[in-house]
């Protein structure tokens, strides 16, 4: 039985992604672990970040999820979404369309996982700890949980 995504964690990633290619033109991650308590993004990247720029990037992540945007749904033909998005990790079954998930217009990429309705609902977003080595990135970060509505 597969195990279920964190919906708040698997959405502050999508967000993660987008402020590292912001911030620092990086790729999105092309490794990561999510889970309830702790997560990890592995980033292609030249060097490691300093203390300055990791406060910067929660910054930037913790200012989208207060800004509570909309997360939605919206599905494109294959043709068109190849011309906008890097596919590579998508199955070869995938079908004519697929799911882009869009974080109001902060972000939109192709994602099968569950979301949030709105970034408020994800909480304070805190990086743990960062590494380098050989090329590769690692931010590991977690998540302070917002009370219950």
């Amino acid at each position: 039985m597969k195990k279920q995504v964190d919906r708040s964690m698997h959405s502050a990633e999508h967000i993660l992604n987008q402020a590292m290619g912001r911030l620092f033109a990086c790729d999105r991650c092309f490794s990561a672990h999510i889970e309830r308590k702790k997560s990890k993004c592995d980033y292609r990247f030249e060097r490691p970040l300093t203390d300055e720029e990791l406060k910067s990037l929660e910054k930037e992540v913790n200012g989208v999820i207060q800004a509570d945007l909309e997360v939605a749904e919206q599905f494109a033909a294959i043709d068109d979404a190849r011309k906008v998005y890097n596919l590579v990790r998508l199955p070869d079954d995938a079908g004519d369309r697929i799911r882009i998930v869009t974080v109001g217009d902060y972000d939109h990429c192709p994602c099968i996982g569950p979301h949030v309705s709105s970034t408020g609902e994800i909480g304070t977003f805190r990086i743990t700890s960062s590494g380098y080595e050989n090329g590769v990135l690692r931010i590991r970060f977690k998540l302070k949980r917002p009370a219950t509505r």
